[in-house]
């Protein structure tokens, strides 16, 4: 078992970092707001740190799950973050969905301390969170993987190293560009169901045993057929990954028209007053 710190306690880092107590890991736990960690060891047991460097210190394996680059780099090396508790031989483990670029910056600045960094964002939503069925995506060197990868099986179901530092985000990059045009398309299937007097629920029982099934097919028609969003992946988070996912094609010159397309409707709906619903609402501008 390992001394482990984890970083961010939001609707994934939450249980994310209860699963490694549960697995018998000595847990310490940092929250930008104090209560969520008092709640979170009242909670799961552990400790709490009164900051990102305190929590790091002694640590053999540091975990993150913030916002974005800027919230990363505060919690790391910003005053009183991670980086000043990191010892040499420690690993820090980020599951923030951010972009490759922060990444090998931080990488690089782990090394200075003799610590190894691993871009490990992940996918399964909140559910797949508190039932510790994440699928994680790697990017990093592989001894410091394969040191880490025991500890991350904790909350994933599914790990795997892509490649060198940055690879993990830019395989998540994939899966937010191929989820934005999949739920798009099972939207207008939908409506076009609805419009045509079609009964949607026998609809999907035929043809999601076909080519046309998909995850979000299968856990999303019913909610999106009865105008329920108030769970699962919100709408501002996608529109942040899917600003990554962009920024990275203007870089290394990737054609993504339906990635850019879907990221404007969901901009729409967020006009709509829906930036913390569900990302299946896109089908809400179509009714």
């Amino acid at each position: 078992m390992a001394k482990c710190a984890f970083i961010g306690l939001g609707v994934m880092g939450f249980p994310m970092a209860g699963h490694l107590q549960a697995k018998g890991h000595e847990v310490t736990v940092w929250n930008r707001t104090h209560a969520k960690a008092e709640k979170w060891v009242e909670t799961h047991g552990g400790k709490m740190a009164a900051s990102p460097a305190g929590a790091a210190e002694g640590a053999e394996f540091v975990f993150a799950c913030v916002g974005n680059d800027d919230d990363l780099r505060q919690v790391t090396t910003g005053p009183g973050g991670a980086f000043e508790g990191l010892h040499a031989g420690a690993v820090f483990v980020d599951n923030t969905t951010a972009s490759a670029g922060v990444a090998r910056e931080l990488h690089a600045a782990a090394a200075e301390h003799g610590a190894d960094f691993i871009d490990a964002p992940v996918s399964g939503g909140q559910a797949g969170a508190e039932n510790g069925v994440l699928t994680v995506m790697c990017g990093g060197d592989e001894a410091a993987y394969a040191k880490a990868e025991p500890v991350i099986g904790c909350f994933a179901r599914s790990c795997r190293l892509l490649g060198p530092s940055g690879a993990g985000q830019l395989t998540k990059m994939v899966n937010q560009i191929c989820i934005a045009g999949l739920v798009q398309g099972l939207s207008e299937g939908l409506a076009f169901a609805q419009k045509a007097g079609l009964d949607g629920e026998a609809v999907v029982d035929v043809i999601s045993k076909g080519a046309a099934g998909s995850w979000q097919m299968e856990n999303r028609h019913k909610t999106m057929l009865a105008d329920q969003f108030d769970f699962g992946f919100a709408v501002d988070w996608m529109r942040k990954d899917l600003g990554i996912c962009l920024d990275e094609a203007r870089q290394n010159g990737a054609s993504l028209p339906v990635a850019a397309l879907v990221d404007q409707f969901y901009a729409q709906v967020q006009q709509m007053g829906g930036g913390r619903w569900d990302t299946s609402s896109l089908i809400k501008r179509l009714g």
